[in-house]
This record gives C-alpha cells, structure tokens and sequence, in this order.
C-alpha cells in the first residue's frame, strides 16, 4: 500500500476531511471488491488515480474504508465495486459501474453525462457518470442564523420550485441568476409583501434531470441520486461547491427576512428506476439491503412509489442514511422542516407489509437534532395506502388531502358536499384525534402535482398530450369547473366568474382552521393552459410569470390581504379541538339562524366564530342564485365580499363600513365575513 494510504476508520460514512486528508468510508456487505477512483476534471475520460481497498485493511465488517492523505476539499471521486452479478439473487454489483457515494455532500455532473449509459450491463461510463467531490462544509460563516421555529397556528407556508419562481425572462433578473438558489434571494422581499412565512421548496437534493420521457427533463427533481448534495443546477456557475454556498445564503437571506425553509425530501425512491433503469449508485453498492424486491422475484423491484422502486426503510442501513441527511440538513444547512413525498411508503417493512408502528417514523419523530423542525407527511403512497387522519407519529402533520377534494367539490356546485366542507373549515375532526393540534392539518386547494389555482376553475379536463404519454398521465379526479368554456376566453362574465371562485379558494383555504398552504403564482393566475402533471417541463409553462403581478394586482392585493387577517387575531385560530369548551365558541347555520342544511342538495353553510377577541360571521353560498342569510342580532361590519369588485372584495377590519340589515344577500358562488366590531390601526 503506498505511504500516502492507510487502513482508514469505519466511521462516519462517507468523506471526512481531516487536516492531513481525507478518510472515506462506504458501506457494502456482499461485495468482492471496492476501488476508489480520483479525478482530476468531472469530464476526464479515465480515473487519475485508483485505489484499491484491501479486503483485510480497509474493511471493517460491512463497511469498506481508506484515508488518504494530500488530499482534500474539491478532490472529485466515485467508486467501483465488483461482486456477483446475479438479479435473480438480488444482487447486482458491475465494476464497470462509477458510483456515487451516496453520503457525498456534493455530486457533480459533467457535460458528458449520459444516463443511458447507466443503465446497460457490463459497459464502460467513466466519462459518462456523475461523480462526487470532497467538502470542507466547517468553513461557512452562518452569521449567528440559526432555525426560526414559528409555530403551526402561526404559520402560512408557499410551495415553490427553486428554479421555477426566477427563470422567466420577465423576472427582472440577469441571465446569471435565473432559476438559482441566488436569483430567489433577490425575490424575498415579494415574498415578505406577500406575508407567507414558510416556504416549502420542491426536491433541492440533487436528482437527475434526465429521468423523464426522452427529449423531456425532469424539472421538479422528484428523482433524487443523492440526499445530501444540494442540487448543481439551481447555483450560478454549475459547481456543486457554490451550489452548497449558494443554498446557505438563501436559507440565510429567508430567516433575515422571517421565513422558514421547508424541503420536500424524496426518501420513497431513487432516480435508478426498475429492474431496467441505469445504476448510479446504491444498486451497484448494495441492492438487497437499499431497495425493496418482489419476494416471488428478486430481480424485480416493489414499486409502493409509482417510479419502478422503493427504498427499503426496513433496512437499518437506510434507515440510519435518512436520519443521517435530515441531521445534516438541519445542522449543516439551518433547513427548518421537511414535507416527505409520499410518507406512507416509509411505513412499510422490507415485505411492503403496513407496520403499525415503523421503527423509521418514530426515530425520526424521536430525534433531538430534528426536535424543533416541521415534519410534514403526504400521509399516502403509490400502492394504495392512505393514512390521511392516522398517519404515526406524535409531531407529525399532514397534507390534508380531502381538504382539497372537499372544498374543490362544494365551490363547484356538487352535491352532498356540505357536511364535509363543513368539517374540513374547522380542521377535519372527523379525521383527527380531538388530541391533536388542529393546526398540523395542512390545507390545501393545490399543489405542484395537478392544476394550478386559475386552471381549477378554466378547465374540466387536463391537457397533458405535451407529456408525450398521450394524456394518459395525470389524474382524473380534478373537481375542476371552467365556468363555461374550456380554456382561455375574452367573454368578460367567465372571467369575472373565474375570478370570483378563485377567490372563493383562496378565502375558504385561508380563513379555515389549520395550517395553509399556497402554490408559487396562485396568487396572480399562474397557468399551465391545463396540463395538470407538467413535472417535465422545464419553460414558461411552469415558470412564475412575473407579468402577472401587475396584471393581477388586484387579486394579489384580495390575497395579501387575505394573509395578513389569517395571520392576526382575527383569524380565530383553535388551540384544540374542544371550541365549545373552551375560549372559542363555534355553531353552524343556514340561510336560517340555527337552521344549517346539511341535505344532500344544499349548497350554502353559515358559522358563526365567537372568542375574547369578537365574533365573526362566515356565509358561503356554492348556489347559482343569491341567497338571503339572517344575521345574528349584533352589530356587523363587512371584511369580504367574493362577489364584490376590487377593492370592496376585502376592506381591512378598520375600514369595514356597517352592515345594518338583519339579512345579508350573498351573491351567486361567492363568500362573505363579517365582524361584529371594527379594529383600529
């Protein structure tokens, strides 16, 4: 062994830098043999330097480990490991492979990659192949940042795409820092008038943008290489050095500014597909134990993720690398919180059996590091299992996903909708323990994956032929009314229908109980011409418009406005479930006081607020035709009128003119609330 190489420790995974070099260490139980290939360029045809571990000196057990010294921070390299090539076995080890470490805190991808290449046994892809780089990540000066930890009764969270919410041409940035973790720091200030607090940031772990339809990209990164490495295409230069810079000083630039940074982390699958897709990294390292196999035919994958595999959380090994990225999310890069895609895959033991009680969920719900951090469940998966209302977990919220399907059905006019709306606007007792805190139901009308805000209400069917999957991808299930026609229109009584049901959305989203979710461009119409699944497009079609802002501005103001009553005292927020015990009193009514219709047929419901802070009077009419709602006997003053024209639609509590009636007439498909006082400045 040459004098710059030793046996190296066992611990931690992956590279650790030392002030004399660097020790990396790599996990792989059934394996012959591991190489640890340098380079000197990501594009270099050929390794500059192999190292190859000794079977007796640089392996403990199952872990596999060397320390070399002279090297350091910005050292590029991957490995090799060979063993039996034997799916039927489940095993699937092809030296001819470059893999990446899946605990490198940084992935490169050079200008020769080729997924392709991945994904056909026994062929050289030194070129070809994504590789890693040594980081120092000690060396950032945080600046005393540290995670802001606002509670869910006080939280408004935005879903947002990185690149997304900068790249149009229109956003005012230069070329350089469109679509960059940079370009969204010169954007916090639109967020911070907006008065959300939260933002929830699609997939940023580095994913591989060539998992998609051929001549398509990957543009939400739902396909995830490693869970580490900050994504390489959202940083200003392409180096995985400054993308983890960069994503440090937008984090850093979002506390200054009072927002949290949530990431939606993809812990159910990897971009390394089925039994065909290309091996990048853990199928090569150690297939058995990362991934889940049929058990009838272990050369195929289970598939609870609806991508070709599922991670196999019933393994420890992987078990201990979820917990080991979120500790270093957290930790390293000051991240406040995550949302897990399809978290009920992650409830599975290693047969796809529903555990109930899943040793990964309680570690994590258990963890210190993560003690003060939001844990946010898509309490569902791909195999059919849903736990919206029972998902594990003492901490946990959830995406309310009958929120949305609820709430969309009554704006649209459907029937038997009422007693559902009227469960989802005080946080869904019917699905959650009286127990809980009726704030860790997230509510929400959209989200990335179906139709925008303002294709809700313009469209009855998706549009997704530009997928190149014929329309067939998608959901169905999209409660969507275009209000007359299909699609874009000049009729002036459309557009004023379109715009008094999306503000309908958004008011019944923001006054209900529990924690709200926006999606990036609801507030000014952003619009995908009704494609309801464009995770594979990576233009304007999916770009925030910043056109929209002025041209909307009149329905950005109804939804700032609408923010900022949800975030004061006015907006009644229940500390429990138990309203009429405690300082909250709740009751429900119809047209009539004291006379709520809960029939199949109805499509109107009226509730009355009251608290220490005043009363508040919320009437909802889905009918086609005005209805007269009687008030309670106390005086009103009138916050919002959905039917109302800008800027009568919200007047702010100190300017709301009295209401003297003993009835209010609630126009057509439109939402009011009224307030038994007025409020100072």
């Amino acid at each position: 062994m040459p004098a710059d190489v030793l046996p190296g420790k066992h611990y931690p995974l992956g590279p650790t830098v030392h002030p004399d070099g660097v020790n990396f260490c790599v996990f792989s139980k059934n394996c012959a043999r591991v190489e640890l290939l340098f380079f000197d360029d990501v594009d270099d045809y050929r390794p500059s330097r192999v190292i190859e571990l000794d079977p007796v000196l640089n392996r403990t057990f199952y872990y596999w480990h060397v320390f070399v010294r002279g090297v350091g921070h910005g050292q590029i390299y991957a490995y090799r490991v060979y063993g039996r090539y034997e799916p039927e076995n489940g095993l699937r080890f092809d030296g001819s492979k470059v893999l990446l470490d899946p605990y490198a805190r940084a992935v490169m991808m050079g200008k020769h990659y080729d997924r392709s290449m991945g994904q056909r046994y026994g062929v050289a892809n030194v070129r070809e192949s994504m590789k890693c780089i040594v980081v120092d990540t000690s060396t950032y000066d945080w600046e005393e940042d540290k995670p802001l930890n606002l509670p869910y009764a006080h939280t408004v969270i935005y879903e947002m795409h990185v690149g997304g919410f900068t790249k149009h041409p229109n956003s005012g940035l230069p070329d350089g820092l469109r679509g960059t973790y940079s370009g969204l720091i010169e954007k916090v200030p639109y967020l911070q008038q907006l008065g959300i607090t939260t933002v929830e940031l699609l997939p940023v772990a580095q994913f591989d943008p060539y998992d998609a339809p051929a001549g398509r990209i990957n543009y939400w990164g739902y396909a995830p290489v490693n869970f580490f490495a900050p994504h390489i295409g959202y940083s200003t230069t392409g180096s995985p050095l400054d993308a983890i810079t960069e994503f440090r000083d937008m984090v850093k630039a979002l506390h200054r500014a009072g927002i949290e940074v949530v990431l939606d982390v993809v812990f159910n699958h990897t971009a390394e597909g089925n039994h065909e897709g290309p091996t990048q990294c853990f199928r090569g390292l150690e297939n058995r134990a990362y991934y889940m196999l049929e058990p009838n035919n272990r050369a195929r994958y289970a598939n609870y993720s609806g991508t070709g595999n599922t991670l196999n959380v019933g393994n420890s090994i992987v078990r201990r690398m979820i917990l080991d990225s979120l500790r270093y999310w957290v930790s390293e890069m000051h991240v406040d919180g995550f949302r897990f895609d399809l978290a009920s895959a992650l409830t599975r033991d290693e047969a796809g059996r529903p555990l109930a009680s899943p040793p990964l969920i309680w570690e994590i719900d258990s963890e210190p590091i993560l003690a003060g951090a939001k844990l946010i469940a898509e309490a569902w998966d791909a195999g059919g299992l849903y736990q919206v209302g029972s998902f594990v977990g003492d901490r946990w919220a959830e995406w309310n996903g009958k929120f949305r399907d609820d709430v969309r059905r009554f704006v649209k006019g459907d029937e038997n909708t009422v007693p559902a709306l009227a469960s989802r606007i005080v946080a869904s007792p019917d699905l959650y323990h009286p127990s809980r805190d009726p704030n860790r139901s997230i509510n929400f009308v959209t989200a990335h994956d179906g139709f925008t805000l303002n294709d809700l209400v313009s469209y009855n069917h998706k549009h997704n032929l530009a997928n190149g999957e014929d329309n067939r991808d998608g959901t169905d299930a999209n409660y969507s009314w275009n209000c007359g026609v299909e699609g874009p229109t000049d009729d002036p009584d459309i557009e004023a229908l379109r715009v008094r049901q999306i503000k309908n959305f958004l008011t019944l989203l923001l006054l209900a109980q529990g924690t709200p979710m926006l999606v990036m461009g609801d507030e000014v119409r952003r619009t995908q011409h009704g494609n309801n699944n464009a995770y594979c497009h990576d233009s304007e079609l999916s770009w925030f418009d910043w056109s929209a802002v002025e041209r909307e501005r009149e329905l950005l103001r109804f939804t700032k406005n609408l923010i900022r009553l949800k975030r004061s005292r006015y907006a009644y927020v229940m500390d429990d479930y138990l309203v009429n015990n405690g300082s909250m009193r709740l009751t429900w009514h119809g047209v009539a006081l004291d006379q709520p219709d809960w029939s199949s047929h109805s499509r109107s419901l009226a509730v009355l607020l009251q608290s220490t802070m005043g009363s508040a009077y919320l009437m909802m009419n889905a009918f086609w035709e005005p209805l007269a709602f009687e008030l309670p006997a106390m005086p009103w003053y009138r916050l919002i009128d959905t039917a109302l024209a800008s800027p009568n639609d919200f007047c702010p509590p100190s300017d709301a003119p009295r209401h003297r009636q003993p009835f209010y007439h609630v126009e057509p498909r439109s939402v009011v609330m009224l307030v038994n006082q007025r409020r100072q400045r």
